[in-house]
């Protein structure tokens, strides 16, 4: 009796132990390759699965740890992330440079991320390194320092489309660091300093220059100024000579006309009244001086001053 018990218990055991062997709990966003006698038969799906003990065995993939590289039969579906080691480059202008990036992949066909390629991550790593050295190859240092975005895309297109075949989708490259040698830095640093100087030169020549613009341009506005006030002035000087002129004129024409009146009645010509009028005026202008003694009468004066004498007589008597 006690034997049959011990061998009912052996074979509840044995059992047991089929049954959970064949008893696959998937987690999601994971999966497994199931092989049967060596051979692919399914890929797992997240939940409950059930597999034939012994005969069906997950694939075991290699996977990427901080200590390397190790084996399990998990595939993770999520989005992953390598950060690779610095590495050093060469530009098309033969300076060496340090760069290290981030590589967002993702498992997309489990069949083929385990068939298709031996060591998955082993093989993206070394394929980021060597696309990256290819496309920073292409550029100069300048262009590599100040096209980050262009690497990045370059390098997704070319990574995910040599990884296609393996299962997996490249979603984006991130250059981390881009370190260029000690005397490249001290160099560029000299060059920018440079360029600053450079910079506030021209901006201290562009504020001098629009300075004596401005000051020149106020010059010309003041003498502008100055020009047209000058200008009135003379323009007013002008008219005011030309109203007193006018005047004078005018009051001359009416002495005339009243110097004509009064001779027209002693019947004596006025061409000989204003001449004698002239004469006189001449005389006075030339014996006012001091050193004048000596008068000169013209001998024509004579007939002149006789005119002058009947005008005084009509003024005499009209009084």
């Amino acid at each position: 009796m006690d034997a049959t018990i011990i061998f009912a218990l052996i074979v509840v055991l044995l059992v047991i132990v089929i049954i959970s062997a064949g008893v696959k709990v998937v987690p999601q966003s994971e999966t497994r390759v199931i092989e049967r006698f060596g051979r692919f038969h399914s890929v797992l799906p997240a939940g409950l699965n059930f597999i034939i003990p012994f005969i069906d065995k997950p694939k075991l993939i290699y996977i990427r740890t901080n200590r390397g590289y190790t084996t399990t039969s998990i595939i993770d579906l999520r989005e992953q992330v390598y950060d690779f080691p610095s590495q050093q480059v060469i530009t098309r202008d033969n300076v060496t440079t340090e760069i290290n990036a981030l590589l967002y992949f993702q498992i997309t066909d489990p069949k083929k991320a385990v068939y298709e390629i031996d060591n998955l991550p082993n093989a993206i790593e070394k394929l980021t390194q060597t696309s990256l050295r290819n496309v920073i190859g292409e550029l100069e240092l300048d262009e590599t320092l100040t096209s980050r975005d262009t690497i990045n895309s370059k390098l997704q297109v070319i990574l995910d489309d040599a990884t296609n075949k393996w299962g997996v989708k490249v979603n984006r490259v991130e250059l981390q660091d881009i370190t260029p040698p000690q005397s490249v830095r001290v160099a560029m640093e000299k060059q920018m300093q440079a360029e600053r100087n450079r910079r506030a030169e021209i901006l201290n020549a562009e504020g001098e220059k629009q300075s004596l613009i401005l000051r020149s341009e106020g010059e010309r506005a003041s003498k502008i100024n100055q020009a047209e006030a000058t200008k009135q002035a003379e323009i007013l000087r002008a008219e005011g000579e030309a109203q007193a002129i006018i005047l004078n004129a005018q009051a001359e024409a009416e002495a005339i006309r009243r110097v004509a009146e009064a001779v027209a009645q002693t019947k004596t010509d006025p061409a000989t009244y204003m001449l004698a009028m002239k004469y006189i005026d001449t005389l006075r202008e030339m014996t006012t001086g001091k050193d004048n003694k000596t008068v000169y009468i013209p001998y024509e004066a004579s007939s002149v001053l006789s005119s002058i004498g009947s005008i005084k007589n009509l003024f005499g008597q009209n009084q």
